[in-house]
């Protein structure tokens, strides 16, 4: 990290503990220079940085204050989900919404996937053809099974880096983080056990369920600091619990990030139990502050965390590329992978190998995650600035995603429908419960759409919004 940057970084986490708060001065760039010893060049370069991001502003003739979001809101109400397991039936309502977003010229706000343009595409199939060309035949068979060696060897220097303890001999290379959690799910249920997840959670992980006939039980998430240990364990004293399926860092759709201490609490927890947790961590390296946020794995001593991540997200999205350190189980999960899939496509795997070699991805990843949370900023502007006071939103502080919660009248899959009218696709709140709950919720991309396509886009829909609020509430309506 270059010094303008790191700088830039230390004053944003000051601003986003409140140490720093807005509206006041931060020190002049002269009393930075001395107490910092660095160059005035470190200190303009941070704080342009900051400006660009939105997280400061200069005021003339007095200096650099902390700019004062534009964007305030109310963040969406805690649901109270029933502690009682449920199937699941989700798939065919996935597939009607999720096949209208695939449409030419939709403005892709319901999509799971960031902007492949944010991509070094063109050097990963420039690592491609160099590393097929270098192919020994031999390869094609070792290569086979959990996976490249090398490449599941620098799979696990990153989880040292990012202080984890994570062997290469519990690392299995999957088609994507998807597959990895399926074959982890599959490690560790029969068909109708109980799975813990939150709610509201991932739509893939409530389709895994329905297609392994599990059943689900929900846990009160909140949106900001995500599980609630609290309500996790009035689940474990009702349900015999054969497995939990979560998202600790920027969870999607919420984007809440929970707490140090309380990752700690639950691996104690489920440890206790002798629980398996699922960890999905696809947006871990999706931060927006001083460093990355510790995975739940992190405090796994016993190995009953199962670590789930991939390139999609943060390198290679197409490439399918991703992994699970699966701790106690990864046995089992590679004997699944070999009955399955067999392994993973060799070129994916030795693109993303040689990338990785050749050094550049940290250099990558703070501009990605730079770009995202400019992005972030304008679209929360651009909520507070086109949406009814009523809307509540959530502020992410990772990954590119945002969820909103609508006055109780506006039905989402209606919105959903009128948007696509204006080829503007959302992703409305019923895809994310066993139980289709949160119908006056959406989920909102604004890492996918092109820059200058959010704000129109977001002006439209809190138009439709405000159409849709006219209408009376109806009582069956709410939070439900």
């Amino acid at each position: 990290m270059k010094k303008y940057e790191a700088l830039a970084e230390e004053i944003e986490a000051l601003i986003a503990s409140g140490t720093l708060r807005p509206g006041e001065r931060l020190p002049s760039v002269r009393e930075t220079i001395a107490s910092r010893s660095v160059s005035p060049s470190t200190v303009f370069g941070a704080y342009a940085l900051l400006e660009a991001r939105g997280r400061i502003e200069a005021r003339a003739r007095s200096g650099y204050f902390v700019k004062a979001p534009a964007h305030q809101r109310h963040e969406p109400l805690l649901a109270h989900p029933e502690p009682n397991s449920r199937p699941v039936i989700v798939n065919d309502l996935v597939l009607e919404v999720l096949g209208s977003i695939r449409e030419q010229g939709i403005v892709p706000l319901g999509s799971a996937f960031p902007n492949p343009e944010l991509f070094p595409l063109e050097r990963l199939a420039r690592e491609t053809g160099a590393g097929l060309r270098e192919l020994e035949p031999e390869q094609l068979l070792h290569d086979l099974g959990p996976g490249n060696q090398e490449l599941r060897r620098q799979i696990a220097l990153r989880y040292v880096s990012n202080g984890v303890v994570a062997g290469t001999d519990e690392i299995v290379v999957t088609s994507g983080a998807m597959e990895a959690l399926n074959l982890c799910l599959q490690a560790v249920t029969r068909p109708g056990d109980a799975v813990a997840i939150e709610s509201p959670t991932f739509y893939g992980c409530l389709q895994a369920l329905e297609r392994l006939q599990l059943r689900a039980v929900e846990v009160a998430t909140h949106p900001r600091d995500g599980v609630q240990l609290e309500s996790l364990e009035n689940v474990l004293q009702r349900e015999q619990v054969k497995a939990c399926w979560f998202m600790p860092n920027f969870q999607n759709p919420l984007g809440a990030l929970m707490p140090v201490e309380r990752k700690k609490q639950l691996v104690q927890l489920l440890t206790r139990h002798e629980i398996p947790l699922i960890e999905d961590d696809v947006y871990g390296e999706l931060y927006f502050g001083v460093r990355r946020a510790l995975p739940a794995k992190a405090f796994d001593s016993a190995g009953w965390v199962m670590h789930c991540s991939s390139m999609s997200k943060s390198l290679a999205p197409g490439y399918r590329l991703g992994w699970t350190a699966a701790g106690r189980f990864a046995r089992a999960v590679e004997r699944f992978k070999l009955s399955s899939t067999l392994s993973v496509a060799v070129p994916s795997q030795l693109a993303v190998l040689r990338y990785l070699r050749a050094g550049g991805f940290d250099k990558h990843l703070r501009h990605l995650r730079s770009l995202l949370a400019m992005r972030r900023e304008e679209a929360l502007r651009c909520i507070a600035r086109h949406f009814p006071s009523e809307v509540r939103v959530t502020q992410p502080q990772g990954g590119y995603f945002v969820w909103v919660e609508l006055p109780a009248q506006v039905d989402a899959l209606e919105l959903h429908r009128l948007a696509l009218s204006q080829s503007i696709s959302v992703a409305p709140g019923p895809l994310f419960s066993a139980d289709q709950r949160f119908r006056h919720h959406l989920r909102l991309n604004y890492g996918h759409p092109r820059f200058e396509q959010l704000e129109p886009a977001l002006k439209t829909l809190g138009r439709l919004v405000a159409g849709l609020m006219k209408r009376p509430v109806m009582e069956s309506e709410g939070l439900r």
